[in-house]
């Protein structure tokens, strides 16, 4: 619960007018304090500049904490390393739609619920054949999901409770459909329809992978990994993409239309691109004996090579994500008998050297998530083009739970972001004729 200390406060003076104001501080259930600035505009004539807004807090949620320093993750308070090692992804859902982990009925009427929401309408698969095959995966993913509308407009109505409950179990559950079908598309495979006897993850390979040619069981370890990894993708805070989710809902725009939006930010190299541009940094360095040469690039700030995949925009301690994964990837390796993967073989060598310099310790330059996932993903067969659509199927539920709450915030108002405007200052129109 958050809470308003009215005891606490913080005083603000303009030194130009003399005119002071008092901002109560507001106390979250754990986190630092928040200013509250509400009132500032209003009656101060002033309002705050805070270029990505690294010390703004946009809204209330109860859904995801993280402590950065310290490497903490919570998902509705629950730690992600025990989601992670015990739960799977749906009971997690669960918990991150609804805010508790659900007791055995529970899950088994929301597993049942979203199971049999997982096909889509036949039309939809005609709808894939205006794309060229060899378009990106996330381009299909936008315009298909956006699409939904169309085809579920019974489920839009975004002030109806059980309207919204029907979007967000239809995007869950069709999410996963729609990506094993964009990578079909792309293969020119035929698309594989879901299976109501799988698991969600096992579902989800099973449409990627199988063939009408011959029967195709999907391995469990590989089954369980997939699992994992959406289970450590499911939400992080007001991220690009959620905040993005957030402000195309805050206008009141469909379920369907906000996530498409998200799916768009997500698109972007510098959130849910990053795991490709790892693997393409292990490309290039290429061996072990070769480390050492980029180590010492990465720490020329004349150089513009990176280490792709080390810290974090908000952690400043080792990813606990990465943590999972980093025990994940043996296990996926061993199964599909390539664990000596060179790329794995040169990730751990690289982590070691790199963590063991005072360059990156003290920069808190620890891997994060993406460090280990596109190595994960390419050993499973999956193309790196398709990395970020699977991360979007991962972000759906923690996107559809932050824009539920959003709707449900008594505080909601439309996203109107403030700037500090540096154009010219009024000016006199000048006829074309008298212009120098």
């Amino acid at each position: 619960m958050t809470k308003e200390n009215t005891k606490e406060s913080v005083t603000l003076t303009n030194n130009s007018t003399g005119k002071t104001l008092e901002l109560p501080l507001l106390s979250g259930s754990v986190g630092p304090k928040v200013m509250d600035i509400r009132a500032l505009y209003g009656d101060m004539d002033i309002f705050t500049y805070d270029p990505g807004y690294t010390s703004t807090g946009s809204c209330r949620s109860a859904i995801t904490y993280i402590d950065g320093d310290a490497g903490v993750l919570l998902h509705r308070g629950y730690p992600i390393n025990q989601l992670a090692e015990h739960g799977d992804y749906l009971e997690v859902a669960y918990a991150i739609l609804k805010g508790e982990l659900p007791n055995s009925a529970q899950k088994a009427k929301f597993v049942n619920d979203v199971t049999r929401h997982s096909m889509v309408h036949e039309q939809i698969n005609f709808f894939f054949r205006g794309f060229r095959r060899d378009s990106h995966p996330m381009a299909v993913l936008c315009g298909v999901v956006g699409a939904m509308a169309a085809f579920y407009h019974d489920s839009i109505d975004i002030n109806d409770p059980h309207h919204r409950m029907v979007a967000s179990y239809r995007l869950i559950a069709k999410m996963p459909t729609v990506v094993a079908w964009t990578y079909k598309y792309a293969m020119g495979q035929p698309f594989i329809y879901p299976k109501n006897n799988l698991g969600y993850a096992e579902n989800f390979l099973h449409m990627m992978f199988a063939t009408p040619c011959e029967e195709y069981k999907v391995s469990p370890v590989l089954a369980r990994a997939m699992d994992r990894i959406l289970i450590l993708h499911a939400d992080h805070e007001q991220n690009a993409s959620t905040s993005t989710v957030r402000l195309a809902g805050s206008s009141g725009a469909n379920p369907f239309a906000c996530i498409a939006a998200g799916i768009a930010s997500l698109w972007g190299p510098a959130h849910g691109g990053a795991n490709e541009a790892v693997l393409a940094m292990l490309h290039e360095i290429g061996s072990k004996e070769r480390i050492p040469e980029f180590i010492a690039r990465a720490k020329d700030k004349n150089d513009p090579f990176r280490l792709m995949g080390f810290g974090h925009r908000v952690y400043k301690n080792y990813d606990p994500r990465a943590t999972i994964l980093q025990k994940t990837g043996p296990d996926v390796l061993t199964e599909l008998g390539v664990q000596d993967e060179p790329l794995l073989q040169l990730a751990i060598e690289l982590e070691r050297i790199a963590l063991s310099d005072p360059y990156f310790v003290e920069r808190k330059l620890f891997p994060n998530v993406d460090f280990y996932s596109g190595i994960i993903f390419r050993a499973m067969g999956i193309p790196t083009s398709m990395f970020t659509s699977l991360f979007a199927l991962a972000r759906t539920v923690g996107w559809i739970a932050q824009w539920n709450e959003m709707l449900t915030d008594p505080e909601q108002k439309i996203g109107r972001p403030r700037q500090l405007y540096t154009g010219s200052p009024q000016r006199e129109y000048v006829p074309l004729d008298k212009r120098g």
